[in-house]
């Protein structure tokens, strides 16, 4: 109670108007807070609020010629744009009467009032008067010590109807954008700005355009995809596995050590069919395309950034963050003072030695979770080795082998896939929750300046844990299952031969296929328990507290309305960017393996526009207005990632599909000059001498299938070794290294191609576009222009009101230069000389000088 009386008596020094209330006898109290005009003078001033002086006169946009088939999809002009283009500049408490104050009530933006209000809370002592204890403030620190349990800006009105006595932005942004109904409409991005603030307005800007950008690449993998479908028929090695005379007749070697016997190869006729719908021609375009897509986006949205950040104020806000937006905790934890070399104040910073030692505890906790992360994909990896067997075992008489249609889909290696997949992703959702509040603790731990550092440092560490926590299973069974096997008798084992957990081999079609089930699982999974969070957990959540604080008959008053609405979190705007990010990871990174991940991920970011607009319109608070002149630390990972993926998709296209091998059979190592890849399986798969295993292998006592007779001698496996018999036999042939090879030389030239492409594209498209460039220009000159009239005419009046003789001096003497004595007629030159009126640094809005020639 003394902490709220001090905190709310210095609110009210500060000049804020208080009022008490309480919902009922058991409800809480509200103190509901207003910052009266000159307070909001006071700190616009302060915080260098940029605010409108003049209309802008810049020529607009020329509209399309295809406007009119675009009209279905434009909203009302004065949702899209509420208020009128201006030019702006730093708003002057001392030259108020400069710009055009019509209403003092609508001058500021809620966003720019709600953001003033909370500089100030976040910044107001609560310490005991006598200083008997040391300073403590802002209201965060009120928060989570219990003295109020929450502190929000209200709605102007209810979402499902307009008040006559407000502005009703709510409203306007319910009915015209949070609908599902408005799906194919435009967003309201200046509305959502104005009412939300500029950090939460790039957001879903960046979304929104994220989402057109998707359409192209979602386009050019279905038409990847249905080549494949097309293809279908042409597929020769799908037909030599099929067929009772080639497939039927190969017998291939047992997959696992126990439980697993001989198998021929036509029983995985229905995955190589599967797997050519992915693992086609296409695939190298489509890889290299999305290379070349992904730097489009990036650099396109470069400049759509640029242009919002013009027309949203953000120019220059980068700076004033650094140097205005100093972190209260940052402030109060730093004892230590210095004098900064561009101000001349003193100012809080932290020594060398405590920002080592607490940047080597955030390190070494960073590292110790991303180590747990990786022995818990080993467990999944070991998981996948002890599981084969079992599905070997469970699977081999199983009624579901003799179901017509999907008899022949339910096997082994498919189920080993599908419950790997969701064990994996099971235990990404458990580590995630755990994840986040070390991350934040480590954070805080580090104390950093600025909230923008504050924001980058976190996003760095959550990306970094989410990025091995989400893509270590795709890592793996694209680049390691398969890889590392050995061969008949000599296999490789996990953890040495004392396990006998015996490497995953890639079905005779690849793992290309097991990477896309892997993928599809992760990503769909993701997406859909994503929205069925975002959107059932707020509103059961909000229902029940409507349930539990409001009494039938009582008055439901608009504060005791939004309390008992979700908060938007500490990482609540993370955790959106974070979804959005690992998706784009998904459709870049892995892409050659799926080709419909771009049109999946636009089905669900079409959803998720919405339901995000929904989520924030109706069941959140509304959250305090942050500026911010970008995406943050974002961008670079977005850039990170596109870098990262042209490497990913030339390794897949390489060593996880058999384009390659099946490249280098046709051109070098066909039978005959006849264009055909008959015989590629058989070419494709060595042989091995069932008598050659080692006495103590348990392939030799497994179960054999009825159809196995004496007869059979040989098994097959999947590599390039040569056969029993041969001066090195069971040693890789030359084939396997003409293959190697081939490989190693398309990555380096898909590489070198698309970056190269890439570095093109980035040079041709200028980051900021030329309008906007233009626009900046004109803005300074008119700021300069009008600036010096205002300053010219303020001092005109000056001296007009002035009645004291102007003696003109003699050469030289320059003390009697006082402009306040100078007549107005000498003042504009007309008589004894001539006066030159110099805003001095109008940009810096520094003293006007007057110099008499």
């Amino acid at each position: 109670m003394e902490w709220r009386e001090a905190f709310e008596a210095n609110l009210k020094k500060e000049g804020m108007e208080l009022e008490l209330s309480e919902s009922d006898e058991r409800g809480p109290y509200f103190v509901k807070i207003h910052a009266p005009w000159e307070v909001l003078v006071k700190y616009a001033d302060m915080l260098k609020v940029k605010v409108p002086f003049m209309p802008s006169d810049f020529p607009s946009s020329r509209r399309s010629k295809v406007e009119w088939l675009l009209k279905p999809f434009r909203l009302p002009e004065h949702i899209m744009n509420p208020e009128p283009d201006c030019f702006t500049t730093t708003f002057d408490k001392e030259r108020i009467d400069f710009f055009p104050i019509q209403d003092q009530d609508t001058f500021f933006p809620p966003s720019t009032r709600n953001r003033i209000v909370y500089h100030i809370l976040s910044r107001c002592s609560y310490s005991n008067r006598d200083g008997s204890e040391k300073e403590r403030k802002g209201i965060k620190q009120l928060l989570s010590n219990g003295t109020y349990t929450a502190a929000f800006p209200l709605h102007d009105c209810r979402y499902w109807l307009r008040d006559e006595c407000s502005e009703s932005e709510r409203y306007s942004l319910y009915h015209h954008w949070a609908r599902f109904l408005s799906f194919y409409k435009e967003q309201p991005l200046d509305l959502v700005r104005k009412y939300y603030g500029e950090k939460i307005g790039l957001y879903f800007a960046w979304l929104g355009f994220y989402t057109e950008m998707l359409v192209g690449a979602a386009v050019v993998g279905l038409i990847c995809f249905l080549f494949g479908v097309f293809t279908y028929k042409n597929n020769i090695w799908s037909k030599e596995i099929c067929d009772p005379t080639i497939g039927g007749s190969i017998v291939m070697c047992p997959l696992c050590d126990v439980n697993c016997t001989y198998w021929k190869l036509s029983s995985t006729c229905a995955s190589s069919w599967q797997s050519h719908l992915f693992d086609n021609s296409a695939t190298v375009f489509f890889a290299i395309f999305m290379g070349i897509w992904v730097t489009l986006f990036l650099e396109f949205w470069k400049r759509r950034q640029a242009q919002l950040g013009y027309e949203w104020d953000l120019v220059d806000f980068e700076e004033e963050q650094q140097l205005l937006q100093l972190r209260p905790e940052y402030e109060m934890k730093c004892k230590h003072r210095r004098r900064n070399p561009i101000t001349q104040e003193m100012e809080p910073y932290m020594p060398i030695t405590s920002k080592f030692a607490r940047t080597c505890l955030s390190s070494a906790t960073v590292l110790f979770w991303v180590a747990l992360i990786i022995a818990c994909i080993i467990g999944v990896i070991a998981y996948r080795l002890a599981a084969y067997a079992a599905f070997a075992k469970i699977m081999k008489d199983s009624p579901t082998s003799q179901l017509q249609f999907v008899g022949p889909l339910i096997t082994p290696q498919l189920a080993t896939s599908i419950t790997a997949s969701f064990l994996n992703f099971i235990i990404i959702m458990i580590l995630n929750v755990v994840y986040e509040r070390v991350a934040i603790w480590i954070t805080d731990k580090e104390i950093p300046k600025t909230h923008m550092e504050y924001e980058n440092r976190l996003t760095m560490k959550m990306f970094l844990f989410q990025f091995v926590n989400f893509y270590s299973a795709c890592f793996y069974v694209a680049f390691f299952k398969g890889k590392f096997v050995g061969y008949p008798g000599h296999y490789t084992y996990m953890f040495g031969g004392w396990r006998k957990l015996r490497n995953e081999e890639c079905a005779p079609g690849g793992c290309l296929m097991e990477l896309t089930t892997q993928l599809v699982i992760i990503m769909v999974g993701k997406q859909l328990c994503g929205n069925i969070q975002e959107v059932l957990l707020p509103w059961l959540r909000n229902l029940w507290g409507r349930h539990k604080a409001h009494s039938p008959g009582s008055i439901y008053c608009r504060w005791e309305q939004d309390h008992d609405l979700q908060a938007l979190s500490q990482l609540g705007l993370f955790y959106e960017y974070l979804e959005m990010v690992i998706q784009f990871g998904f459709i870049t990174l892995f892409v050659a393996s799926f080709p419909l991940a771009p049109l999946l991920a636009l089905f669900n970011n079409i959803v998720e526009v919405r339901v995000d607009a929904w989520k924030f319109t109706t069941q959140l608070r509304r959250p305090v207005a942050a500026k911010a002149h970008s995406i943050g630390a974002w961008e670079e990972i977005l850039n990170g990632v596109a870098v990262l993926s042209v490497v990913t998709n030339a390794f897949i296209v390489a060593f996880t599909s058999d384009m390659i091998p099946r490249l280098v059979y046709y051109y070098v190592y066909r039978p005959g000059d006849a264009p055909t890849m008959e015989g590629y399986i058989a070419n494709s798969l060595s042989i091995f001498k069932i008598s050659d295993f080692p006495p103590n292998d348990t392939s030799i006592r497994s179960e054999k299938p009825a159809w196995f007779k004496s007869s059979v001698t040989i098994c097959r496996y999947r590599d390039y070794r040569y056969p029993p018999g041969h001066e090195n036999q069971y040693s890789h042939s030359l084939q396997f290294w003409h293959i190697l090879a081939a490989k190693l030389a398309f990555i380096i030239i898909m590489e070198h191609v698309v970056f190269i492409v890439k570095f093109f594209v980035a040079w041709m498209i200028p980051d900021i576009p030329e309008e906007v460039t233009a626009r900046i220009k004109r803005e300074r000159y008119h700021t300069q222009k009008k600036l010096h009239h205002y300053e010219l005419e303020k001092l005109r009046l000056q001296l007009s009101e002035g009645s004291t003789p102007f003696h003109a001096p003699s050469p030289g003497d320059r003390s009697s230069l006082d402009p306040a004595t100078l007549p107005l007629d000498v003042a504009e030159g007309e008589t004894e000389g001539e006066v030159s009126v110099l805003p001095y640094d109008s940009t810096e809005e520094k003293e006007t000088l007057a110099t008499f020639l």
